[in-house]
């Protein structure tokens, strides 16, 4: 059955609509683990999104320092499919495992990722965070050098704002960004996204489902058993009071689902498709299992009278 696809902003990417997230699966002891993580079992989630059909994957130098990319790369050497690969630089780290901003060693950070990846061409290199600010420009121009010189395909930013956006098209064209974006985190919708569209930018939205809590399955019991190395610990969202009203949502979203036998995420992540400037959302997986929940979305989507049902629920509870 084939998949809806939508072009990447000027690229000749055509995507399916939920891509795989990788974050997750670059394990626990780092700043910004899920907890620990079993690499069979990220290998074998990885393979079962690509014999469904899903047909790309946002990973990042920075997650797990190098291990998310080395599992994304074993991956693709056990299976037939040819996703297309997409990473991230600007996060570094050194022998201490402490994590520093910088968009001075870019090149560095490609060829790192390139074998580590084992991938001749990364066919989205994006600069994970616009850090430090006054690095920008210089990182932006090496950015699109690498496009002319074949290591990258495409060139994209993450977490950028309008006003450094504006400054990186001055240097060359941005193909696409990647922020977050979700029924909880709406930050972006009054001026990025009109911005984006205006000039033709890509968006891939991460956390659609708000790192789990929207998915259906996230209980305050659960929160409370998170590792110590869950980031998730630390996170507002996942804080009260801010907790029981988005479970509380969460639950709502599990009723809309339920009418169509898919689950509270499902909906979570068509919500964000429902936003005609997003491209494809990413969506994490930490097995088989739980990509065969979130698969659905790939295809699901939202009629008008459901979103404005779920966009009255957000507007009375806010």
């Amino acid at each position: 059955m084939a998949i809806e696809t939508k072009v990447l902003g000027d690229s000749d990417l055509a995507l399916t609509r939920i891509g795989f997230g990788a974050w997750a699966i670059g394990g626990g002891d780092w700043q910004f683990a899920w907890g620990p993580q079993d690499d069979q079992e990220s290998v074998e989630a990885i393979h079962r999104a690509l014999d469904l059909g899903i047909n790309w994957i946002d990973t990042a130098a920075v997650y797990g320092l190098g291990h998310s990319e080395e599992i994304v790369g074993k991956a693709l050497k056990t299976t037939s499919a040819k996703p297309y690969v997409f990473t991230k630089c600007s996060m570094v780290w050194d022998e201490t495992r402490t994590i520093g901003r910088s968009l001075k060693q870019i090149r560095r950070e490609v060829e790192e990722s390139l074998k580590r990846l084992q991938i001749e061409t990364i066919d989205l290199y994006q600069i994970h965070w616009p850090n430090p600010d006054e690095e920008i420009e210089e990182g932006w121009a090496t950015m699109a050098e690498l496009k002319k010189e074949g290591k990258v395909r495409w060139i994209g930013v993450s977490n950028f704002n309008v006003s450094q956006m504006e400054r990186a098209l001055k240097i060359a064209p941005i193909t696409s960004l990647q922020p977050p974006y979700s029924m909880i985190n709406r930050t972006i919708e009054p001026e990025i996204l009109p911005f984006c569209e205006k000039h033709g930018i890509g968006v891939l939205n991460y956390s659609p489902m708000q790192s789990g809590l929207l998915t259906g399955a996230m209980t305050k019991e659960r929160v409370a058993a998170f590792p110590q190395d869950d980031f998730r610990r630390n996170a507002k969202a996942f804080q009260e009071p801010a907790l029981d009203r988005n479970l509380k949502l969460a639950a709502m979203l599990g009723e809309i689902g339920a009418k169509h036998g898919v689950s509270a995420g499902v909906v979570a992540i068509a919500w964000t498709l429902a936003q005609p400037a997003i491209t494809a959302a990413i969506v994490g997986g930490r097995s088989g299992k739980q990509v065969d929940g979130i698969f659905p979305a790939a295809g699901f989507r939202l009629t008008e009278e459901e979103v404005a049902v779920i966009n009255s629920y957000l507007a009375a509870h806010p």
